[in-house]
């Protein structure tokens, strides 16, 4: 993902639908990988036809615990995905 900030926050205003399918599942990825567990994904809201998806790949991703509309007030122009915490995160929390 060269030159786009890795911080929770995806617009895919900015890249071709087509390149979504890849695009989110990297992202995630990539997220998981900092420990971030929340991510906010800006889908817009159109028609939906984006909205479903990414709600579609957050379904069978593995990292994703949960996902919901955004309650801000984008609403449902935004998808937060919760992710599993890193195993890293996982050690460092039992550990203490």
């Amino acid at each position: 993902m060269k030159d786009y900030p890795i911080d929770g926050v995806l617009d895919l205003h900015v890249f071709d639908p087509s390149d979504v399918g890849d695009l989110v599942p990297e992202y995630l990825r990539a997220c998981h990988e900092k420990g971030l567990t929340r991510v906010r994904i800006i889908h817009g809201k159109g028609t939906g036809t984006l909205r479903r998806h990414v709600r579609d790949i957050l379904s069978d991703h593995r990292l994703v615990r949960e996902y919901e509309t955004a309650a801000d007030e984008s609403g449902w122009g935004a998808t937060i995905a919760h992710l599993h915490p890193s195993s890293s995160d996982d050690e460092s929390h039992s550990l203490g």
